[in-house]
């Protein structure tokens, strides 16, 4: 009769595979707390479902652009790609279209807001914000007083006289 041992014959550390190294997994995703006929007459289902976007407006039925590109041909004609300023460039790059890069187009496209700058008024002109290429310091004593040995603005009290004196002060 054979006696079966209760010893691990794997030693400690045990290896762990994908599945039980974090821990056992849902195979499942639990079920949803609200049915899907009154999830979809929630606020942002209809919001998302009833909004079109541009791609979907163009994709329907009735859609008419006169100015769409109707083949291959007419599509490379209207893309920005110019070879006298951009010689022998990649054809992702010759064929990127006005729109997408932001040029005026004459389209109006649905779902975006043109920006109208304020009308300028003389008296009261906007700010205007300029960087400094490098920051001056604070405590310099160049560019704050008249460069001259007398000043003690700019020498820093150590100025001598012509014959190697000191001022007085």
């Amino acid at each position: 009769m054979t006696m079966t041992s209760k010893r691990d014959p794997y030693p400690f550390p045990k290896l762990e595979s994908d599945d039980n190294f974090v821990g056992a997994r849902q195979s499942q995703m639990p079920p949803y707390s609200v049915p899907p006929h009154i999830a979809q007459s929630q606020d942002p289902w209809n919001r998302l479902n009833h909004k079109a976007t541009l791609s979907s407006q163009r994709r329907e039925a009735h859609y008419y652009d006169p100015q769409a590109p109707s083949d291959s041909l007419d599509f490379v004609l209207k893309s920005t790609y110019d070879q006298h300023d951009r010689f022998l460039y990649d054809k992702p790059k010759t064929l990127v279209q006005p729109e997408t890069v932001g040029l005026p187009h004459g389209r109006i496209l649905k779902n975006r807001i043109k920006y109208v700058p304020p009308p300028f008024d003389p008296a009261d002109p906007p700010l205007r914000v300029c960087d400094a290429d490098k920051k001056e310091p604070v405590h310099s004593n160049k560019g704050g007083a008249i460069e001259s040995h007398h000043s003690a603005a700019t020498n820093q009290g150590y100025s001598r006289k012509h014959d190697g004196g000191f001022y007085t002060i």
